[in-house]
Order: C-alpha cells, then sequence, then structure tokens
C-alpha cells in the first residue's frame, strides 16, 4: 500500500511538472505567393547607368520558420531586370586604327530567381509583425534582349545580349506581414538586390544590374 502511494504521489507530481511547462512552438513551413513590380538599372564599368527601367516580378515563397522570430525564407520566381546604360567601346577603324566610342544599350533581362534568405520577425505590435531580411541572390537566365544605339551605325534591336547563364546577388529587404485570418497573412515591404557578378560575356566589359522590389504577397 504504501509503495502504491509512493507511486501515485510521484506520478502526480512528474504530470504537473509537465502541465507546468510551456509548451513547444509549432515552427512550420508557410508557402506564399507574390506580384510585384521591380525597378532595375545597369551600371558599367566603364559608362554611366541611364535611368531606372520598370520590370516584374511573381512566383512561389517559402518560409521555413525554426525559432519564435527567425525564418529561413526562400522562393521560385519569375524576376524581370531591365536597365539602360552608356558604355565605351573601341574597334579598329580604317587601316587597324583603333576608333572609340559610345553605345546606348537597352537590356530586357529575365531570371528564375532563387532565394536564399534569414528572415528576422519582431513579436506582433499592434496588429503587424516587422521583419527584416538577409541573403543571396541566386539568378539563372531565361531570357536576354538588348537594344543598341549608336552614332554612325545602324540600330540593332531584340539582338542577343550575350548575357551569363548565372547571376549572383545580395538582398536587404524589410517590411510588415499582417494577419487576416487563421493562418493567413498579408505582407508588403522593399527588397534591394545588388548584383555583384558580371552579367556580360564580353571580357572587355564589366556590366552589374541592380534592381528594388517593392514587395506584395500573401502566406497561407
Amino acid at each position: 500500500m504504501k509503495k502504491t502511494f509512493i507511486s501515485f504521489l510521484l506520478f502526480f507530481l512528474t504530470a504537473n511538472l509537465f502541465a507546468q511547462m510551456p509548451a513547444i512552438p509549432d515552427y512550420t513551413f508557410r508557402l506564399g505567393l507574390t506580384a510585384h513590380p521591380t525597378i532595375g538599372w545597369v551600371k558599367p564599368k566603364v559608362g554611366k547607368s541611364n535611368g531606372v527601367s520598370l520590370g516584374f516580378s511573381y512566383g512561389l515563397l517559402g518560409d521555413f520558420n525554426f525559432a519564435e522570430n527567425y525564418s529561413f525564407a526562400t522562393g521560385l520566381t519569375i524576376t524581370t531586370i531591365n536597365g539602360r546604360s552608356t558604355e565605351a567601346f573601341t574597334e579598329n577603324g580604317a587601316g587597324a586604327v583603333p576608333v572609340q566610342g559610345t553605345n546606348q544599350y537597352k537590356y530586357k533581362l529575365q531570371y528564375l530567381e532563387i532565394p536564399v534568405t534569414v528572415k528576422l520577425k519582431t513579436t506582433k505590435i499592434g496588429d503587424v509583425r516587422w521583419y527584416g531580411q538577409f541573403g543571396l541572390s541566386n539568378d539563372f537566365k531565361l531570357g536576354d534582349k538588348l537594344d543598341t544605339k549608336s552614332s554612325g551605325r545602324p540600330d540593332i534591336i531584340d539582338a542577343d545580349a550575350g548575357v551569363t547563364f548565372y547571376r549572383a546577388g545580395l538582398i536587404l529587404g524589410a517590411g510588415g506581414e499582417f494577419d487576416i485570418a487563421g493562418n493567413t497573412s498579408i505582407f508588403g515591404g522593399l527588397t534591394y538586390n545588388n548584383g555583384f557578378t558580371d552579367i556580360t560575356k564580353n571580357n572587355n566589359s564589366n556590366v552589374r544590374n541592380h534592381y528594388l522590389g517593392i514587395n506584395f504577397g500573401v502566406f497561407f
């Protein structure tokens, strides 16, 4: 009888201890959709950028929540990065005399973008959870076109741009997420994608492209 009482007491104390322990948070995977404009530009090493050009990005997003306020964020989007530039060139003229000049380029580039980022979130402040995002952009070329204008030469429209297959960039982003109902939420923010690889196959040229994304989307 005494052993039975002691066993019952230990079971009661153990059950009470586990009941008082905080519940383990349910860190889950979240899938989302996004569609938003991009503001792109190109920056040649020899030459200058000629303003910004609008593009578009759309596709899937995924957040793997590995802690209460931290997520591994990735996605699969079709992203357009357009831009214009004036770039210098040198070529052999009559009698093999070098001729220097400039070309005006209009880049039309489309990528399959797979970001690899970490997202840091605040606890809910009112109805909003604010977040910051940092990581790497991995972009694989889907299409490239180039319009070229040059003084003394015929214009070349929709030519092969000679763009490399892979592009890498640094991602910096921030925004807010608003709960709607249940697990559904909408978000908005800004993302700066700073390309740090040369996008051209020409060894005599070095051009990088960048964009600012005005993000909108929904998580389920």
